[in-house]
């Protein structure tokens, strides 16, 4: 089979690496999502989130700097290469990054953004840690003390997690292990990965029928079937994998549900909460690409979901550079990481 057009390109990782760079330093608008204890508490953006106080809210902020490191590494000659770097350096001190930490041993901070947030800290954390540059060692240093507290919050917190929550937003369960499992496997961490594969058992080896043709929710930017099933390829073996997903949508290869297999769509890219189904265009686009991958060559799923997260890819892709900072403040790291997800499918 031969490779599709979808991969990340200088030119498109230019243009994204320009959007973060517009926002990870811009304080306001924001959307703290704070808990004000006391009078204290009344601080702004700058001085409650000194590495990440822009792109309207701190997990955007998070994985807005994911992307700029992501591109850095993958093509270290773009032109913005400077501005990155100076940008990323002003942000991740270790001074700040402390700060950060610090943050969520507050009072009424534990669950600061769980686990969307925690999810991208990961995924940034993964990102520099794998990174062989003087820079990113020196910013990875500074980030593991963060790192470790939001692996604590996991490992504090799924224990206690009797149910997951299958929402199409933030705190999708199936989004935030699949990218804690990232991590962990990435950096070696095994008590963090071996509480994750139990969970995810736990939670979703036993479903059946998800309700597919439920989706999409009015302000989804994930697919709560696909994100489930994205995570449990991670899981299972592929021949469980294939057997599961047959279960777990059954419809799938006859090409159903059509709600799932063709785009969202967007009517008003102003509105913050509308907008989300832009991202639900590109992550259903990275789910199915990574599912078919995982499933057998010979597989009729692979193709569906292929041709499907093309159509997906496609109608995303449009929305990302809008000219409204609802949707420009995140939607590029969506696309940078579809497009890799597309990259690695072949």
């Amino acid at each position: 089979m031969s490779k599709h057009p979808y991969q990340l390109t200088p030119e498109q990782a230019s243009r994204f690496a320009h959007l973060a760079l517009r926002c990870i330093q811009r304080e306001f608008p924001c959307n703290p999502g704070h808990v004000i204890a006391d009078a204290a508490d009344l601080r702004r953006p700058r001085e409650l989130h000194p590495a990440f106080y822009g792109c309207f809210d701190w997990h955007s902020a998070v994985h807005g700097h994911w992307l700029l490191v992501h591109v850095l590494r993958r093509f270290p000659d773009l032109p913005e290469a400077a501005a990155i770097r100076a940008a990323l350096a002003d942000n991740l001190t270790e001074a700040n990054l402390r700060i950060e930490a610090d943050y969520f041993a507050a009072a009424g901070h534990r669950g600061f953004e769980r686990a969307y947030g925690w999810a991208w800290l990961l995924k940034l954390a993964e990102e520099l840690a794998t990174w062989d540059d003087p820079d990113g060692r020196r910013w990875s240093a500074g980030l593991a003390a963060l790192a470790d507290v939001i692996v604590a919050r996991y490992q504090e917190f799924l224990p206690k997690q009797v149910y997951p929550i299958r929402t199409g937003v933030h705190p999708n369960t199936a989004f935030g292990l699949a990218f804690a499992f990232d991590y962990a496997r990435a950096v070696g961490h095994a008590a963090l990965r071996d509480l994750i594969v139990r969970r995810s058992l736990d939670y979703y080896a036993a479903d059946r029928a998800c309700p597919a043709a439920w989706e999409p929710g009015g302000n989804d930017f994930f697919s709560p079937c696909l994100m489930e099933a994205d995570l449990m390829r991670r899981i299972l073996p592929q021949e469980e994998f294939a057997a599961w997903l047959e279960d777990f949508l059954p419809e799938l290869r006859t090409g159903k549900p059509a709600s799932l297999l063709h785009p969202a769509i967007v009517t008003d890219r102003s509105d913050g909460q509308l907008v989300h189904l832009d991202g639900l265009n590109l992550s259903r686009a990275w789910c199915m690409w990574n599912i078919a991958a995982a499933l057998p060559p010979a597989d009729p799923r692979r193709e569906i979901l292929a041709a499907a997260a093309g159509r997906h890819a496609d109608a995303g892709l449009t929305g990302v550079a809008s000219g409204d900072y609802m949707g420009e403040h995140w939607l590029a790291t969506f696309a940078v990481y579809m497009l890799e997800c597309a990259g690695a499918y072949s």
